[in-house]
C-alpha cells in the first residue's frame, strides 16, 4: 500500500470513527435540555434522574470525542501538510471559533455535572441550554471547513498559494448554506434514533418503566422531527450539488451522457471501463426534474470530464443509493410513530412498533456514514475542488503502516470501553425505577 493509500485510509478511519461521537456529542445535550425542563415544569421525578443519567453520558461521550477529534487534527498536520499549509491561513478562522465552542461547552458542561445542588434550577438548566449549543456550534463551524474544501472562496491564487484572504467569505461560502443544516440535521436524526432504539429495547422488557418511557418518547420525538424535515433538506443539497458540483452529481447517480430529459438511475452498478451503469431502474426524465425542477434541463454526464478527474464512481453511487432509502424509511418511520400517537393519545410501545424502532437503531449511522462518503469521495480527485489533487497534499514520509494499526487498536479499545459505560450508567437509572410507579 502507497503512502497515499496508508493516509487517506487511515484519515477515512479516523473520521468515520469521530463522526460517530460528534454527532452524539450535538444530540445527547438537546436531549438532556429537554429532560431537564421536562422535569422543571412537572416535577416527575423520572425527568430528573433521565437528565442526570444522559448528563453522564454526554461527558462520556465528550471525552471520546475529545481525544478522537484531536488525532484527527494532528492528522492534518502530519499526513496532509500540503494541504493545511495552503488551507491553513483560510480555514483557520473557523477551527479557532470551533476551539471557542468546544471551550464553552466544555465550561458548562462542568457546572451541568457537578451544579445540581450547588446553582439554582434556572441557571442549571441554562447551563444545559449552553452546553448544547456549544456543541452544536463546534459542528456547524467544522462544517463551514469543510464545504469550503467543496467551494472554496475568500481568496486569490497566487504563485500557487491563497492570497488577499477574507475568511469570513471563506465561511460563507456557497456549499456552507446546505452542507451545514444538512449534516445538523443528520446528527440529531441518527444520534436520535439510536437513542431510541436503545431505549425502545428495555420498553420490549417492562413498557411500564418510567424512565425509558420517558427516555423513548423524548429521543423517538426529536429523531422523528429531523426525519420529517430531512428529505427538504437533502433535495435542497441536491439542486445546489446539480449546480456547483456537477461532477459529483453525475457519479452520485451513476449518469454518463450529457442529455436533456435525463433519467433517473434507481439502483445499479456503474461500470468504470464500459462508463454505462448496469443494472438500474431508470425513470425517465427523473434527474432532470430533480435537479432542475425541468423534465428536459440538460444534466453533464461523466463522459465528458476526462478520466483522471473523476471520482470512484461506483463507491459514490452505491453509498448515494444506500443514504437516499434510508433517508426515506426514517422519515416514514417518523410519520408513523406522530400517526400513532395522535390516534391513541398515549405513546406508541407496542411490541411491534418498538421492535421496528429498535432494528432501525443503527440505520441513521449508516446513512450518516454514507452521506459522508458522497460528500469527500465525490470530491475526488481533489482535496480543494479544482484548486489542489489529494495526491498532491499528502506527506511525503512513508512507514504510516504502524500508526494506522495503532489507532485501530486504540479506537476498538474505546468503542468496547464506551459500550461498557454506557451500560453501567443505564443499569443505574433501572436500578431507581425497575417497577412502575
Amino acid at each position: 500500500m502507497t503512502h497515499l493509500m496508508t493516509a487517506r485510509f487511515l484519515t477515512a478511519f479516523t473520521l468515520a470513527f469521530h463522526i460517530i461521537f460528534a454527532v452524539l456529542g450535538i444530540t445527547m445535550p438537546l436531549l438532556m435540555v429537554i429532560a431537564e425542563g421536562m422535569w422543571l415544569k412537572t416535577k416527575d421525578k423520572s425527568y430528573l434522574i433521565l437528565a442526570k443519567q444522559w448528563g453522564k453520558a454526554t461527558a462520556v461521550l465528550f471525552g471520546i470525542g475529545a481525544v478522537s477529534g484531536t488525532v484527527i487534527s494532528f492528522e492534518l498536520v502530519l499526513l496532509w501538510p500540503k494541504f493545511m499549509e495552503f488551507a491553513g491561513p483560510v480555514i483557520g478562522f473557523p477551527f479557532a471559533l470551533e476551539g471557542f465552542a468546544f471551550f464553552v461547552e466544555a465550561v458548562f458542561l462542568g457546572i451541568y455535572l457537578y451544579g445540581w445542588d450547588r446553582v439554582s434550577p434556572g441557571f442549571h438548566w441554562f447551563s444545559g441550554i449552553m452546553t448544547a449549543l456549544g456543541g452544536s456550534a463546534s459542528g456547524v463551524l467544522v462544517m463551514t471547513a469543510n464545504a469550503w474544501m467543496n467551494t472554496p472562496r475568500g481568496f486569490t491564487l497566487e504563485n500557487g498559494h491563497a492570497a488577499n484572504i477574507n475568511v469570513i467569505t471563506a465561511m460563507l461560502n456557497p456549499a456552507s448554506f446546505t452542507e451545514v443544516p444538512h449534516m445538523m440535521i443528520a446528527a440529531f436524526q441518527s444520534a436520535a434514533i439510536a437513542v431510541a432504539a436503545l431505549h425502545a429495547y428495555y420498553l420490549l422488557r417492562n413498557q411500564a418503566n418510567p424512565f425509558h418511557r420517558r427516555a423513548f418518547a423524548i429521543a423517538f420525538s426529536v429523531a422523528a422531527a429531523a426525519s420529517l424535515i430531512m428529505p427538504l433538506s437533502g433535495d435542497h443539497s441536491a439542486r445546489f450539488v446539480a449546480r456547483h458540483e456537477p461532477v459529483k452529481l453525475a457519479s452520485m447517480e451513476g449518469h454518463w451522457e450529457t442529455i436533456k430529459g435525463a433519467p433517473l438511475n434507481i439502483g445499479g452498478l456503474p461500470d468504470e471501463d464500459a462508463e454505462v451503469t448496469r443494472f438500474a431502474i431508470r425513470i425517465p426524465y427523473g434527474l432532470s426534474l430533480l435537479a432542475e425542477r425541468d423534465p428536459m434541463a440538460e444534466i453533464m454526464g461523466l463522459k465528458q470530464i476526462p478520466k483522471e478527474n473523476r471520482p470512484f464512481v461506483p463507491l459514490v453511487h452505491v453509498a448515494f443509493q444506500i443514504m437516499v432509502p434510508i433517508g426515506f424509511y426514517l422519515m416514514a418511520l417518523g410519520g408513523l410513530g406522530f400517526f400513532l400517537f395522535l390516534k391513541k393519545k398515549s405513546l406508541p410501545v407496542e411490541p411491534w412498533f418498538l421492535k421496528t424502532v429498535f432494528f432501525s437503531g443503527p440505520l441513521g449511522f449508516v446513512a450518516l456514514e454514507t452521506g459522508w462518503i458522497v460528500t469527500e469521495v465525490g470530491r475526488q480527485p481533489w482535496i480543494i475542488a479544482n484548486i489542489m489533487r489529494t495526491r498532491d497534499a499528502v506527506t511525503d514520509v512513508p512507514y504510516l503502516t504502524g500508526p494506522l494499526v495503532s489507532f485501530v487498536l486504540i479506537y476498538a479499545l474505546l468503542a468496547v470501553t464506551l459500550v461498557a459505560v454506557m451500560k453501567r450508567i443505564i443499569k443505574g437509572a433501572d436500578a431507581q425505577f425497575n417497577s412502575p410507579q
